[in-house]
């Protein structure tokens, strides 16, 4: 297969989908431009505050974004390109992104309230607490991952106590560029908000700030902190940002840094094209993952086909952390209603265009990440790839570590937004959890008063994010992956019942979310299994962790299973 082929047609189904099923979607659910958004009628000047849309684009990319949809279709490659390709444009089409337009939607029925809210009014507040805690422990655990990612594409060499200034470069280069694009960013959200200059001609200057960051950072290199400083800075920063207005920060840094997002995909575009190679990788591999423990030196492999090639793939098909930014950051800055679409829906497309984009990166090197001469790590495939193609273009033969450098920087700069936003959401949802529907912590006494309150909240779902992430993680993040698709599956179940609810068509929902459920269970049980068997060889305490972790999640999602199955029969009884 023809990777511009491939791209082409991918591009072409995607476009498709959008004119005609997301449309419709809009359509069935009722979205009407003339209904006032709650970054209207809720307005506060920090959390609720009507973006532009094109801003707001920027932010709700960027956040749903960041490595997943390259790390995801890379690494499930092993299946063979054909399996990849129909679960990014079937799920992505008719699950993925009808479930972070869905989210939306219901989210701005419910005043800008979160998934948690929409399952208490339809389902109940037991239901509620229960998936608030989980998904505010999920993203617990993206703070720490996203927060050590971000720590070590930043942090300095040290040899013996001493930096090493050769190899440090890279890493300070993008830590540098970062900081500056943070400075740029508040200086961007500072005169389109508070001076009102137009839209368009900030963005000139906001990409000629980048480009100037990106000039400083590559030329001058003066911030050389370890792993332990960075994560305690990226806590702070994140501690900050968290709880400062939107405007000041959030939407201008998002919306600036989608201009990479974009310009990344326009240099893998022209050298797909200019490259126009075929794909490497076999259409299919088999139902089993023996490629990546044979060839792909030491990778502990992905497993059986189902359910590996639908977790692993995540972000590029579906994945739950997108509800919580749909319900839980975007509805709180939507403009009008008629942009939903185009944001919700129309952004997870471009991301199923991202992954398909990254397919065609291994595609390129895949006998190189099989000689060894590509480790396979998702990002270095990505960056090597494209870089690759690009410098078989005439005139461009020279550019390989230029853009290689740049691809490499814009995945990092996607970390840290996706670090930032979770950190939000985080304290979204705790401050749910002790609050009703409508009440902020000014409104109760007692203990619910400082539990909810916005500092308090924050402090706490940072400092044990970051605290995470300076321990062990990486021991659980294995569970991430199945947890963050039942976060989608039990989004799809609330979104079914709200839908029913309100006398809306919910049927298009019904195949999605068991089929989601059906996907994240199967590879919870898996789990267990697999711990247990370590467990009877020799007692490993992060097995056991593992394991209890992985039947708490399964016992939850039966539960909430049933109580949203119950809800929707009897919707369908009253008709």
């Amino acid at each position: 297969m023809n990777s511009v082929v491939l791209l082409v047609a991918g591009l072409i189904i995607l476009v498709l989908g959008y004119l005609f099923y997301g449309r419709w979607l809009a359509k069935t659910w009722g979205v009407d431009p003339k209904r006032e958004t709650p970054a209207h009628t809720k307005q506060d000047g920090m959390d609720y505050v009507p973006a532009k849309a094109p801003v707001l684009f920027g932010h709700h990319f960027s956040s749903i974004a960041g490595a997943g949809p390259i790390n995801g279709p890379i690494q499930a490659a092993v299946f063979g390109w054909v399996p990849v390709v129909l679960w990014v444009l079937i799920g992505g089409i008719f699950i993925g992104a009808a479930h972070d337009f869905g989210a939306l939607v219901a989210s701005l029925r419910h005043g800008g309230a979160s998934i948690g809210e929409v399952i208490a009014s339809t389902i109940g507040k037991r239901a509620k607490r229960l998936f608030i805690i989980f998904s505010w422990l999920a993203l617990i655990l993206v703070i720490a991952a996203f927060g050590s990612i971000v720590a070590n594409t930043f942090c300095a060499t040290f040899v013996d106590g001493v930096v090493d200034t050769a190899a440090s470069s890279a890493n300070v280069t993008t830590a540098t560029v970062s900081i500056l694009f943070i400075l740029i960013s508040i200086l961007f959200g500072y005169f389109v908000y508070r001076r009102n200059v137009n839209i368009v001609l900030g963005s000139v200057l906001g990409i000629i700030g980048i480009i100037l960051c990106l000039a400083i950072g590559m030329k001058f290199h003066f911030i050389y902190l370890s792993y332990t400083t960075w994560m305690i800075v990226v806590g702070i920063y994140i501690l900050i940002a968290s709880v400062t207005p939107v405007w000041i920060l959030l939407q201008p840094r998002d919306y600036l840094s989608s201009f990479l997002l974009y310009a990344l995909m326009i240099l893998a575009v022209v050298g797909i094209v200019g490259a126009h190679p075929a794909l490497d990788v076999p259409a299919f591999t088999g139902f089993k993952d023996t490629i990546s423990v044979e060839e792909f030196h030491g990778s502990a492999g992905l497993g059986y086909l189902f359910p590996a090639l639908f977790v692993t793939i995540a972000c590029g098909a579906i994945s739950g952390f997108h509800s919580l930014i749909s319900s839980g950051t975007t509805s709180k800055q939507l403009d009008n209603e008629k942009h939903a679409l185009p944001i919700a829906y129309g952004g997870m497309l471009i991301e199923c265009a991202l992954a398909i984009i990254s397919l065609c990166a291994i595609g390129y090197v895949w006998n190189d990440v099989k000689a060894g001469d590509i480790g396979f790590v998702p990002t270095t495939v990505f960056a090597g790839g494209i870089a690759k193609m690009l410098s078989t273009i005439p005139g461009l033969e020279n550019s390989y570590q230029t853009a290689y450098s740049l691809l490499v920087l814009a995945v990092s700069v996607f970390c840290l937004t996706s670090l930032d936003t979770a950190a939000r959401l985080a304290r979204y949802m705790f401050q749910e959890f002790w609050l009703d529907n409508g009440e902020t912590y000014k409104d109760v006494t007692g203990f619910r008063h400082y539990a909810a309150n916005p500092l308090v909240a924050t402090f706490i779902s940072v400092f044990l994010g970051i605290a995470l992430g300076l321990t062990g993680y990486a021991k659980i993040w294995a569970l991430f992956g199945a947890s963050n698709q039942l976060l989608a599956a039990l989004a799809l179940l609330t979104i079914a019942t709200w839908l029913g609810k309100i006398g809306k068509n919910n049927k298009m929902l019904y195949i999605p979310m068991v089929f989601m459920l059906i996907v994240t269970i199967s590879s919870l049980v898996m789990s267990i299994f697999t711990n247990c068997s370590a467990l009877m060889t020799a007692f490993d305490i992060w097995a056991l962790i593992r394991a209890v972790l992985a039947i708490l999640l399964v016992v939850l999602a039966i539960i909430l299973a049933i109580e949203s199955f119950n809800t929707i029969k009897n919707q369908n009884s009253k008709k």
